[in-house]
């Protein structure tokens, strides 16, 4: 691994055995991310690593996975709430952690194979029972406000409305931890770093393959951007310092196309955690790994949640309208891998 200009040894750590052998006694992947960052749907880009293994039949939405939509204010249209939680536990009164998508996804990308893996993990004790939410954040919006469109603040004030509604997260509704792969991972730095600014910080971050550029021209062609100051504005890179401490897990393949702006990041903040080990940026790196992200969130689980909303939270006091709208489906499937 590498780490802040120093070398260190690279070693199978406890975590990753323990996600390993999970995943492949589970046989992860059942779910998958439909593309790859670097891939956009009109026109898949000739770089991109193609999935060319056969498409299983489409699993049953499992009992612990609720798909719904819900109106977004803020983003000005209907998205979809993707809940999981660990079997025989229930939602109420658990911890709930944040997965944020990459591009060209949406939440039930995000969960990847989290329905199959987090209940026998919870079982055996790999990682405390907690929960997840997803939610859809926009094809290439790379998380941040935009004038007709604001995922984050989606996340900041409407998402603890919707979770405290479903009794996730505790009283405030406020997730204790946030992870993102890709675009998502970009998202959960901003996320964290707004956390922050607001006075109430997450517990843990973690970020599988962030999509970190480190010119104009390549986020430029991301199409996410109104300028380059506000990408300058928006950089995990350079803003490092506004995280506030949060501890942060970070994993990257070493072949992957950001790996250069993964490692400029890593040398300026610091994460408590850090894997680059072989791997390109694509889903056959992605399930590992995200896996043993969320046994280190895991880690920084809370053993209460908050019996009285503190001053000053994210969201505001009025719930936005249209806000409770639900239309609960189980209709919806994850992507088979492909």
């Amino acid at each position: 691994m590498e780490h802040d200009g120093h070398s260190r040894t690279s070693t199978v750590t406890r975590r990753t055995a323990l996600a390993g052998g999970v995943a492949a006694m589970l046989g992860i992947g059942a779910y998958r991310w439909n593309r790859s960052e670097e891939q956009s749907p009109a026109a898949p880009q000739p770089t991109t690593p193609e999935i060319t293994s056969p498409a299983p039949t489409a699993p049953e939405v499992p009992p612990t996975v609720t798909i719904e939509r819900v109106y977004s204010q803020a983003r000005r249209r209907e998205v979809e709430l993707v809940t999981v939680e660990p079997e025989d536990a229930g939602r109420s009164g658990l911890p709930t952690c944040l997965m944020l998508h990459g591009r060209w996804a949406g939440a039930r990308e995000a969960i990847g194979g989290l329905p199959e893996w987090l209940s026998p993990a919870v079982a055996a004790g790999t990682v405390p029972a907690f929960t997840f939410v997803a939610v859809d954040g926009g094809e290439h919006s790379y998380w941040h406000e935009h004038p007709d469109d604001d995922p984050m603040g989606m996340l900041l004030h409407e998402l603890p409305h919707w979770l405290a509604e479903r009794g996730m997260g505790g009283l405030d509704g406020l997730p204790f931890a946030a992870a993102g792969l890709s675009m998502g991972g970009f998202g959960t730095l901003l996320y964290a770093r707004r956390r922050h600014e607001h006075g109430i910080p997450l517990r843990v971050a973690a970020v599988v393959s962030p999509a970190l550029m480190t010119t104009w021209e390549e986020a430029r062609e991301r199409d996410a951007f109104a300028d380059e100051a506000e990408w300058a504005a928006l950089d995990p890179i350079r803003h490092t310092d506004l995280l506030g401490g949060t501890p942060l897990g970070v994993w990257s393949g070493t072949e992957d196309s950001f790996i250069e702006g993964t490692r400029r990041f890593i040398r300026r903040a610091d994460p408590e955690l850090v894997s680059l080990t072989p791997g390109e940026h694509n889903h056959d790196y992605f399930g590992p790994a995200t896996l043993q992200a969320v046994e280190f969130i895991g880690t920084r689980r809370p053993d209460t949640l908050p019996e009285t909303v503190p001053v000053g939270t994210a969201f505001p006091t009025e719930i936005p309208a249209r806000s409770g709208q639900v239309q609960y489906s189980r209709s919806h499937q994850p992507e088979p891998v492909g």
